[in-house]
């Protein structure tokens, strides 16, 4: 199966270096098709995804341990926490924080259809206040809890038929209740390839954002040029020192750079929260929460029929689900991995509510600010620079231009830029780690402690695919490559959550 997976990427990766120009081409009609024809299975897979966890946490198997009775967890809990939402999140997250909001509270339809169709559906088309409670709340629905419950149901599969079953630590184990011992052969072969094909391309669409958004910010400390040049440069060095960390383990580099992590958002995400507005962010904060809370379920379960509508759920909604989905290999099997010995309720509660709640408070607190600086503009509402770098699709630049607005001490305002800077770095280095790590411990067996040459292999490899995307067609390439992959690994959800529950109703 190592041999299969690495012809593929192979492949992939020489048919995109002989020709961009037509791989560009190519990625452009793969994307249309998968919009225009399976949007609804991405929302169907998500949303099953999210029934799940909610039927499992308030069901008796919320008892159930992920190991022997009388395991107990590897990690404290604080470290566990630090390790699930370095992995499943970062880069990401920073890349979209304050980009993302200010295009949903933006009017223009500069991207050729609406910035926000809820939004205009109810009425609050003027820049103000309103429209920004509705922007707020598209973002925090696409990093809520639709995506982390994709995570959940596939890392608690993987735990639960490897800890409890004691079968491997891969995606095939999840079909044991269906299928049984074939698992061992073509098709567990098939499934576990498909995961890591999903994989690959998922962890190389973040490392490609991290990298374009980190050459931004050294243009903006260094004067360095922000090019595909230095962005490849960067994926070189990051994806090297990554594979140093996976080859150290998870109790060594992963742990530390996940802690470091912390600490260093923690220190950014009290600048933002400090320096900016902050009675104003935190009345901000409880609204736009509060009417996400409250629109979150037909929010989940809306499919856009306006041509219009369509045009931006694809470009949104649609990308985040695959995007989440390809993730979910990586992301599931490492949390699976690091949570030996917790309960199911403990798991499902520990991965969904906690980094999820992160997540939003970190959209609230950075889009916030962005958005309070365009309402309370000098020149006028939307004319802080903002929204126009966002409008001409350099969300690389949102971050930086809002930290330069949010100080007038020059050195300040550089020390921020340097410190989030550093943040995509570390983040960087931690999402490559331990997806090299899954990657490896998946093409192993459920190896925990897959072969050192396996981790070097492999950790160089993904890199070489981001820079490649990059090559080929930049952000565009880097979503329909996360889209493409996630499409046969929602397939492969699917029939894990119904193995899973079929285990549960006869588990002892």
């Amino acid at each position: 199966m190592a041999l299969a997976a690495k012809g593929l990427v192979l492949v992939f990766v020489l048919a995109t270096v002989w020709d961009v120009d037509a791989a560009g081409a190519v990625f452009d009609r793969v994307r249309a098709w998968i919009e225009g024809t399976l949007d609804w299975f991405y929302v169907l897979a998500v949303c099953a995804s999210v029934f799940t966890c909610l039927f499992l946490v308030c069901s008796r198997f919320g008892r159930i341990r992920l190991g022997d009775e009388a395991s107990s967890p590897e990690f404290r809990t604080s470290s566990w926490l630090a390790m699930l939402f370095s992995a499943g999140v970062g880069i990401g997250l920073l890349f979209f924080s304050i980009a993302e909001p200010i295009f949903y509270f933006d009017n223009s339809h500069a991207a050729g259809y609406p910035n926000n169709p809820g939004a205009d559906l109810a009425g609050a088309v003027l820049l103000d206040e309103r429209r920004a409670v509705h922007a707020m709340r598209v973002a925090y629905f696409h990093w809520g809890i639709h995506g982390w419950a994709v995570y959940v149901v596939v890392g608690l599969c993987l735990a639960y038929f490897g800890f409890r079953k004691k079968l491997p630590l891969t995606p095939r184990s999840a079909l044991y209740p269906l299928i049984g011992e074939r698992i061992y052969g073509p098709i567990g072969d098939l499934v576990d390839l498909l995961a890591v094909f999903g994989g690959v391309f998922g962890i190389a669409t973040s490392l490609g954002l991290g990298a374009s958004q980190m050459a931004t910010g050294l243009d903006v400390l260094l004067g360095v040029d922000p090019g595909l040049v230095t962005q490849v440069a960067l994926i070189a060095a990051i994806s090297l020192a990554a594979t140093l960390s996976a080859v150290s383990g998870v109790s060594r580099g992963i742990r530390i750079l996940s802690e470091w992590n912390i600490g260093l958002s923690v220190l950014l995400l009290g600048c933002f929260l400090f320096l900016g507005p902050f009675t104003w962010l935190v009345e901000f904060l409880a609204t736009s929460l509060g009417e996400y809370l409250w629109r979150v379920v037909p929010m989940g379960l809306w499919i856009a029929d306006d041509p219009g509508h369509a045009a931006w759920q694809n470009a949104w909604t649609i990308f985040y689900w695959g995007w989440w989905i390809s993730w979910a290999p990586f992301v599931g099997t490492f949390i699976a991995r690091i949570s030996r010995g917790r309960t199911l309720r403990e798991f499902i509660l520990g991965v969904m509510v906690v980094p999820t709640g992160l997540a939003l408070l970190w959209i609230g607190v950075f889009g916030g600010n962005a958005i309070h600086l365009e309402l309370n503009a000098p020149g006028g509402v939307g004319t802080a620079g903002i929204i126009e770098l966002v409008r001409g699709a350099n969300y690389e630049a949102a971050l930086y231009a809002t930290i330069d607005r949010m100080s007038d001490i020059s050195w300040l305002a550089w020390a921020m830029s340097a410190v989030a800077t550093l943040l995509l770095a570390t983040w960087f280095i931690t999402s490559s780690d331990s997806g090299t790590l899954v990657i490896t411990t998946l093409l192993s067996m459920g190896d925990p402690h897959p072969p050192r040459r396996f981790r070097i292999v492999w950790g160089l490899g993904v890199g070489v695919v981001a820079a490649v995307l990059l090559l080929a067609d930049g952000l565009q390439a880097l979503q329909t490559a996360a889209m493409a992959a996630a499409l046969p690994v929602g397939v492969v959800l699917l029939f894990m959550i119904a193995g899973l529950l079929r285990s549960l109703a006869r588990d002892p």
